[in-house]
């Protein structure tokens, strides 16, 4: 069973910045599409960034992108994302997640799916979450 842990959540002000960690459990993640999804309250969940296992491309939406980096320890099995001059609208519960490496790579069709080797709803080994709130 593929287990990932993630930590690092907190309360922040507006502008402010947090590391998460995503450390795999039970198996080693190298080859492993990664990706960062977050549920805010009374939303679905959205994938906001990923590194793909193949080559370790990154991948970042717009709502995210130029604040928040994400990179991989093979040494230590995880996977970390900075995220930085936090802003309200990024309060909620972040998840990491990883495909499983079962994707079949000619079924992808979206730009996150082509990104990140797997789509959205692909991602379905996750932990239990760590809580991010930010307020203004």
């Amino acid at each position: 069973q593929l287990q990932l842990v993630e930590s690092g959540g907190g309360l922040v002000h507006s502008g402010g910045s947090l590391r998460l960690s995503c450390l795999a459990s039970t198996f080693r993640l190298k080859k492993y599409n990664i990706g960062w999804f977050r549920q805010a309250p009374g939303k679905e969940r959205e994938g906001i960034s990923c590194i793909r296992g193949t080559d370790g491309a990154t991948y970042y939406t717009d709502s995210v992108k130029n604040r928040f980096t994400i990179s991989k320890d093979n040494t230590e099995n995880t996977v970390t994302l900075i995220m930085n001059d936090l802003k309200p609208e990024d309060t909620g519960i972040y998840y990491c997640a990883t495909d499983g490496r079962k994707t079949v790579l000619d079924l992808l069709t979206t730009t996150w799916g082509l990104s990140c080797g797997a789509e959205q709803h692909d991602f379905d080994s996750s932990g239990r979450g760590t809580q991010v709130t930010v307020s203004s």
